[in-house]
């Protein structure tokens, strides 16, 4: 009797996370798609974490200021950092010597660190410099858990589709921080409520 009890209570739990995750996802002025070489990769933004970096992002977004961005920065089992509109855009001023030391025209903005959300495989972080009130344009999806980020950086979303597409993105030299050499790129960004 016990046992069917707490089968019938997990499967109640998992319908409400799939249902909580599909609701998240169904909230199409905060889905960013962004379009890989091999297809689009879906996140579910998160204004109720980190209000104003989310406000930034789906400005920048909807500015264009994303697409053709480079994946400057990707470490296999760790993460793959892309974002820096100033010196990143590989169709207009890309710079390999700069990129991942600039940022946008925006101004930085202060922390949003959450301290019940955690930086999982998809999750989605804005990266800064030392100073915690840095983070600007850039930012990194998880390919694996990493706890020694959890409460030291701001997370934005997590990746609800294309978590696949995100593994293919083209790894960097462990040697020199990840740094990737002719990087794969961002084609376009969008916010799935202005898709036409």
């Amino acid at each position: 009797m016990q046992l069917k009890k707490l089968a019938s209570f997990l499967v109640v739990v998992a319908g409400l996370f799939a249902a909580s995750l599909q609701a998240v996802a169904a909230d199409k002025e905060n889905t960013m798609i962004i379009t890989l070489k091999d297809g689009d990769v879906t996140i579910a933004l998160r204004p109720d974490l980190a209000p104003k970096h989310v406000a930034q992002i789906k400005k920048l977004v909807r500015d264009g200021a994303y697409d053709n961005v480079a994946f400057h920065r990707v470490i296999d089992g760790f993460m793959a950092q892309t974002g820096d509109v100033k010196f990143g855009n590989m169709k207009k001023g890309f710079n390999p010597e700069a990129v991942g030391t600039g940022g946008s025209d925006l101004p930085d903005l202060p922390a949003e660190f959450s301290q019940s959300e955690q930086f999982a495989r998809g999750v989605v972080g804005m990266a800064r410099s030392q100073d915690p009130n840095s983070a600007n344009s850039q930012f990194f999806i998880m390919f694996a858990p990493a706890p020694n980020l959890d409460g030291q950086y701001t997370i934005v979303g997590k990746v609800v589709g294309g978590m696949d597409l995100v593994d293919e993105i083209k790894k960097g030299d462990e040697a020199d921080n990840g740094t990737v050499t002719d990087p794969d790129r961002m084609i376009k960004v969008r916010i799935a409520a202005d898709s036409k």
